[in-house]
This record gives structure tokens, C-alpha cells and sequence, in this order.
């Protein structure tokens, strides 16, 4: 029998949140059965596994995160674009540690070309027109902001910067300041 109020829905921002709790790695259908005081064996008519469980949340996060940092970057461009994307990213990933990891989930290429990842790089490319970057140019600044940005994050939420007197939030503003000086000198115009 179906537990009412049990949905694919439910279950996937129950797991979202539970991912923040606990980390990302430790989702599993077991633990969300617990969660909601079920037996494991109900959650089967929803989720197909403890897989099925990760790929919908990083779906559900890549979403999540995509409307974010489109509503930060809605009417700017630049600098100001780059920075509020920058901004977007970050403070996701220091709300929801373990969506952000769930977004980083490697998913299969239907299920990616079908996801908000593709949201991702379509924003990563509109900030870049700003900057008049052509080809291999653009595929080049897009991993890079990627790499920054996920390095920088990683960095800072394992702690990684706590060890010195300057502020974090100061580094990263520099950071983004130099990421901008840097793409405005590739500029092909």
C-alpha cells in the first residue's frame, strides 16, 4: 500500500534536505525511510533505488540553483553579471552543502542534456558575451569560471582558508576582480 502524502516530490526535497543535514553521500533510501518512519520497502513505489534517489536531487538541485543565480543576474551584464553569478554560486553552496554536491553528480548524457545544467552553461556563456569571447576562447573562460568557483568553495567550506587573518569573503572579491581583468584582456574585439 502507498503511504498518502508520499510523492517522487516529497521524497526528492525531503532527500534535498537531508543531503544538507547529513552530506550527500550518506542519502540513501534507508535513511530517508527513516525519516519519514516508513519502511523501506514503501519508498519502492516512488524511487527506483538509492541512485534513482541522488539523480533526483541533483536534478532537483542543478534547478534550484539555476533559478538562483538567474534571478541574480536578471538586468546585469559585466562585471556586475559575472559578480552576482559568482555571488549566486557560492552562497548556494554555503546554504546547501550537500545539494551543491548533489549537483555535482555525474549524470548520464540524456539526463544531463535534459537538466538545468544545460540552464548553467547558457548563463556561463550570456555573462561571456559581455566579455566578446569567440571560440575555443568561451569553452576555455567557461571551465575556468567553473574550476575557480567550485575550487574556491570547496576550499572554503573544508576550512580551508580559516587559517589565515584575511577575511574570505575580501579574497573573493579579489578573485572576482581578477577573473574580470583577466577576461577583459582576452577580449577579441
Amino acid at each position: 500500500m502507498v503511504r498518502v502524502g508520499l510523492t517522487p516530490e516529497r521524497l526528492t526535497l525531503a532527500g534535498a534536505e537531508l543531503a544538507d543535514e547529513v552530506g550527500f553521500e550518506n542519502v540513501t533510501v534507508s535513511a530517508l525511510a527513516r525519516r519519514f518512519d516508513v519502511k523501506v520497502a514503501s519508498l519502492y513505489s516512488h524511487l527506483k533505488s538509492s541512485q534513482d534517489l541522488k539523480t533526483r536531487i541533483a536534478l532537483f538541485a542543478l534547478e534550484e540553483l539555476a533559478d538562483r543565480v538567474a534571478a541574480a543576474l536578471a538586468g546585469r551584464a559585466g562585471k556586475d553579471a559575472l559578480a552576482a553569478f559568482a555571488d549566486a554560486y557560492r552562497d548556494y553552496a554555503r546554504e546547501h552543502p550537500g545539494r551543491y554536491d548533489a549537483a555535482r553528480l555525474r549524470l548520464d548524457p540524456a539526463t544531463a542534456a535534459a537538466s538545468a545544467g544545460v540552464r548553467h552553461a547558457q548563463m556561463t556563456r550570456a555573462i561571456l558575451r559581455g566579455y566578446d569571447l569567440t571560440e575555443p576562447d568561451q569553452t576555455h573562460a567557461v571551465r575556468m569560471l567553473g574550476s575557480v568557483f567550485h575550487g574556491y568553495v570547496s576550499l572554503e567550506m573544508a576550512g580551508g582558508f580559516s587559517h589565515t587573518a584575511v577575511d574570505a569573503q575580501e579574497s573573493w572579491a579579489w578573485v572576482v576582480d581578477s577573473l574580470d581583468i583577466l577576461l577583459r584582456s582576452r577580449t577579441t574585439s
